[in-house]
């Protein structure tokens, strides 16, 4: 989906900018391609100290600001002499997946200039200006220990402002106030400011795991924002850039339609990206908490977002391995991908990145949601540049929550979908802030603010308001933010909502000003899609249909009902480029609109909403029980096409997990018609590296569906023939797959504590100073089981509490066997020996080890099962 293709033309050093007579004094002014924008770099303060001010159309809207930085060995914020300069102009043309508008063409003229401070310390000032901001950052020729920066901005102090308070995680509330009013203290990127006519939006761009991220810090009284890294040191490669100082500039249309975040960021790192599809999500966490544990409840997700053709369903925190393969295939056979969400540290380390990414792409899961990272350091922006890469070599989107702000890391990894980092609708939000957000942090890249409640929170915005935010708000993934059943009760604002994508071709600002209401126009294909909200008393909100072009275009207003609560009303009239929209609003009301050329007969914008065809897979066995190493077993299946559709290059085929072999080859058609029907037949082998315990053996048709919209067409219906690994041997507890797994605190460790709530946290097992090398480290309440097959005689273990808390816990241990208790321990406490365990197993199917608190509450309740091992 994306080409990209750089162009950079030289321009001879010295070229374009006055040179400077004594290396110390004087000024640089460099214009911007328009050259409506002009930076100008002084030179000339008696302490060697370097300042810049930027000029729009002759107004001074940042007024002299200070540059350079300190490292441990030197300090360039002072006694620097210019040395050389050069320029060139810079001209980037690259395709997004995401974003305001796919096709990008980035022109910059760049200005490099080598400095010399003491000691004859060397530091470049990379300068770019563009139509629509400018940019700096710093160059060091040697690997340095970065103490902080000297870069800032310095604002006129009546300049009205619309400033985050700083949180690692990027979602407190926006404060109206001036640059100069302003509270003491420190403010996240991206701050906006009104300067007269103009606006300001402060940002950093291309920030990666080479460098820490920033914040802006204000003292009370003063108009300047000075960058504070997130660590006090950080380590800078020789020859590595720092990220970019970004200031967006222009009128607020100019700052609203911004990509200059986007265009100082790397390259992507890879060009295939056909399997990177953004679209609608079905998310269920805000409006019933509970239900990504239900597994019937998400099911009716997928068969709502089947319905409306919307391509995937969240699965948030609950869900269980045990069930989401079984739901992933239910919802790709109704043409739903499955998204899955983490906790960052679920994946903090490469073996948990490798093993559950391979997992569940091997399920045929899309997409992950990774949350709670909640900082800007250095070492988590490593992590970030770990997991994207491997997210990535898997070919999984990415949606990242807790998250820091965008920084172009969807130019550089198209396969980020959208960010959190923003006051969404999971903080319960009033209307207020919404007419900001599409001026501030929405400028910088895609914001998951999980739009559109219409029962769930607050309710004190309008439905009109509510379904034009997902053309207000820009992002790759919607995650929209009610249950099926409140949609359904609103049937029109549910049609709209099925017919706005998530990928626009291009953005346009119409109206509005911060914090009052913003109406913004974006296209996909040849249909206009306009989106306006208010806050505060009923308002008349207006858009120009000038972007529409020539011809009569056919306008459907999407509007609030009287009273605000019921279902909107639509209205179609055809309009010509030379009309305006104008919309009266309630108090915190809204509208939305769909244009699309008048074509003789057309009475409506909305286009069908696909559906996918009626197919059925049936397979035997579908159970092949209890299988052993060496052993084969037949499958079959059958496919067969109900829908009046022809589908095309089918294939039936089965697939080998891993330490299996399948013998047979895939069964193809070309073309497969309604009651058209597939048969193929494999033998599958158990092979001697195969791992006990329970496995499935994914059998499916894909082919493609010439009905269903582009990116959409190739479909995949599957089913699973469910068998297990017999037990044989003395194996470990801890090298066994889990059956079912809960756990009071964190995940079960295998061959380590419970520690915290990560996984893989865990220490050596130690329980009354003895340490062990196998077994489980739980927490109470906690359950796992294991499948047995009949096949085992004997389970022996040690139980007792880990000697890694520092307060004395307490916990009782039972071992039950096909839901029958057969031993248990009693109350254990911290610092008793451990008690041994052994349990007759013939005949069991399923062995559950189970945790319980001693009577006294959970705390420090950290059980370990030393030494847990079968005898099969």
């Amino acid at each position: 989906m994306v080409a990209v293709v750089t162009v950079v033309a030289g321009v001879a050093a010295g070229a374009g900018v006055p040179a400077l007579a004594d290396g110390r004094g004087g000024s640089v002014a460099v214009r911007g391609p328009d050259a409506g924008i002009t930076a100008k770099v002084d030179f000339g303060a008696a302490d060697g100290s370097v300042s810049l001010s930027v000029q729009r159309d002759g107004r001074e809207l940042i007024l002299p600001s200070p540059l350079g930085l300190r490292t441990e060995r030197v300090d360039l914020t002072r006694g620097l002499r210019l040395v050389s300069q050069s320029q060139r102009a810079v001209t980037e043309r690259y395709r997004m997946t995401t974003g305001k508008r796919l096709d990008r063409v980035a022109r910059l003229t760049e200005t490099r200039f080598s400095l010399r401070g003491n000691g004859d310390a060397a530091v470049d000032l990379v300068l770019r200006v563009a139509e629509d901001g400018v940019a700096y950052r710093y160059v060091l020729p040697g690997e340095e220990i970065v103490l902080g920066e000297a870069s800032a901005f310095t604002l006129p102090a009546d300049s009205p402002a619309w400033l985050m308070p700083y949180n690692p995680q990027h979602e407190n509330r926006r404060q109206r106030t001036t640059a100069g009013g302003a509270p003491a203290g420190i403010f996240g990127n991206p701050s906006l400011f009104q300067v007269g006519a103009d606006y300001v939006l402060l940002t950093e761009a291309g920030v990666d795991g080479r460098y820490a991220g920033s914040r802006l810090a204000h003292a009370a009284g003063s108009g300047t924002y000075a960058v504070e890294l997130a660590d006090q040191r950080v380590r800078l490669g020789a020859g590595t850039p720092t990220p970019w100082r970004t200031a967006i500039i222009g009128d607020l249309g100019k700052v609203t339609e911004s990509t200059l975040v986007d265009d100082l960021a790397d390259p992507a790192r890879f060009s295939d990206t056909s399997w990177i599809k953004p679209g609608k999500v079905a998310w269920s966490w805000l409006s019933e908490h509970s239900s990504p544990s239900n597994f019937a409840r998400q099911k009716e997700y997928v068969d709502f977002a089947a319905r409306n053709g919307w391509p995937y369903v969240l699965v948030d925190e609950g869900w269980s391995p045990q069930w989401v393969p079984e739901l992933t295939r239910y919802a790709r056979a109704r043409n739903v991908d499955i998204l899955l969400w983490y906790h960052w540290q679920r994946l903090d380390t490469q073996q948990e990145r490798d093993t559950e990414f391979a997992k569940v792409t091997g399920w045929g899961v899309k997409g992950v949601k990774i949350d709670f990272m909640e900082s800007d350091s250095q070492s988590r922006y490593q992590w970030y540049d770990q997991a994207l890469a491997d997210t990535a070599r898997h070919r999984l989107m990415v949606n990242f929550h807790g998250s820091t702000i965008p920084h172009g890391l969807a130019r550089t990894w198209p396969h980020v979908m959208t960010m959190e980092a923003v006051h969404g609708a999971e903080q319960l939000p009033q209307p207020t802030d919404n007419p900001v957000h599409p001026f501030a942090r929405n400028v910088v890249g895609s914001m998951d603010f999980t739009p559109v409640s219409l029962e769930v929170g607050p309710r004190t915005s309008t439905i009109a308001h509510e379904i034009a935010l997902p053309v207000v708000f820009e992002s790759g993934w919607q995650h929209f933010a009610d249950k099926p059943e409140a949609y359904q009760r609103f049937p029109r604002a549910l049609r709209f909502l099925d017919q706005v994508p998530t990928v626009w071709e291009e953005t346009r600002f119409r109206s509005g000003y911060p914090g009052q209401d913003a109406v913004l126009a974006r296209r996909s294909g040849d249909r206009w899609f306009f989106g306006g909200i208010a806050t505060g008393d009923p308002a008349t909100l207006t858009a120009g249909l000038d972007v529409l072009g020539p011809g009569r275009w056919l306008v459907e207003v999407v509007r609030d009902a009287p009273g605000g609560r019921g279902d909107v009303l639509v209205d179609s009239a055809v309009r010509s480029s030379r009309d305006r929209l104008s919309v009266d609003v309630p108090r915190n009301g809204g509208f939305a609109a769909i244009a699309c050329p008048a074509t003789a007969g057309r009475t409506t914008c909305h286009q069908p909403v696909p559906q996918p065809p009626l197919t059925r897979l049936t397979i035997t066995p579908t159970d092949a029980g209890d299988v052993l190493a060496g052993n084969s077993f037949e499958v079959t299946a059958e496919f067969t096409v109900d829908s009046a559709r022809t589908l095309r290059e089918v294939e039936l085929r089965a697939s080998a997990p891993a330490g299996f072999t399948v013998s047979g080859p895939a069964v193809t058609a070309a073309r497969l018609g309604q009651g058209g029907q597939l048969r193929g037949r494999w033998r599958v082998t158990v092979g001697a590296e195969a791992k006990f315990g329970p496995v499935e053996l994914p059998v499916f048709a894909e082919f493609t569906d010439p009905a269903l919209p582009p990116g959409r067409q190739r479909m995949h219906v599957g089913q699973a023939v469910k068998a297990a690994v017999a037990l044989t041997g003395q194996p470990w507890v801890s090298e066994l797959p889990f059956t079912a797994e809960s756990n009071g605190w964190g995940p079960v460790e295998r061959d380590r504590s419970n520690n915290d709530s990560a996984g893989g946290d865990g220490n050596p097992l130690r329980i009354n100073g003895i340490s062990y090398a196998k077994g489980l480290g739980a927490h109470a309440p906690s359950e796992v089981s294991v499948h047995l097959g009949g096949r085992c005689t004997r389970f022996t273990a040690l139980a007792g509490l880990d000697d890694e808390t520092t307060s004395p816990g307490s916990a009782a241990f039972h071992v039950l066997t096909d839901g029958l208790l057969r031993q248990e321990t009693g109350v254990l406490r911290t610092g008793q020996a451990a008690t041994p365990l052994s349990v007759d197993l013939t005949g069991a199917r399923t062995l559950t080890l189970r945790v319980s608190d001693g009577g006294d509450g959970r705390n420090f309740d950290h059980a370990d099962w030393a030494e847990a091992r079968l005898t099969c």
